[in-house]
């Protein structure tokens, strides 16, 4: 009895559509923190706060205080909106990248073997997967990319010139 465990690349979609809504169900569109994760700008403005809404009404926070304390929020908040913005470029160049490996013979990892095959399709989206011999690979499985063997017949009439060599044309 032989079982196939690879599923169609129309399967493939509906599955990663499903787990998608599956996943945006759970948090309603909106991003959990963890317990452990690193202060935000609004526990920071939460501190604030606390700090000005108990003080000493005789002995007021120094205006040099209070203003180092903005500069940081500040600062804070540039970083958190720049780390932002390079995540979403990461996310772009990963996408462009692997949209640019369509029509590539490529070796990608499964498991303990390689895979060797031509890029037929590339799926969008924050984690692309790249359909090689009618299964998806995730971008980072992506070991080795080969030139395209239409590409070299194509170029079959001309010659490369040895690197350090100069062309005289």
């Amino acid at each position: 009895m032989d079982i196939s465990l690879s599923l169609s690349p129309q399967e493939m979609l509906s599955v990663n559509r499903e787990v998608d809504a599956f996943n945006k169900s759970l948090t309603d569109g909106k991003t959990t923190k963890l317990p452990n994760a690193a202060m935000d700008k609004n526990d920071f403005l939460k501190i604030l706060i606390t700090q000005l809404s108990h003080q000493d009404p005789t002995q007021p926070m120094q205006d040099k205080e209070f203003i180092a304390q903005m500069a940081q929020f500040s600062s804070l908040e540039q970083i958190t909106n720049m780390s932002e913005g390079l995540s979403k470029v990461a996310d772009l160049v990963a996408r462009s990248q692997a949209q640019n490996l369509l029509g590539a013979a490529v070796d990608v990892a499964d498991g303990e073997s390689m895979v060797s095959g031509i890029v037929d399709a590339v799926t969008a989206g924050q984690f692309p997967q790249l359909l090689v011999n009618g299964k998806y690979y995730d971008f980072s499985q992506v070991q080795t990319i080969k030139r395209d063997v239409n590409q070299a017949t194509r170029g079959a009439g001309r010659t490369q010139p040895a690197q350090g060599a100069v062309d005289k044309e």
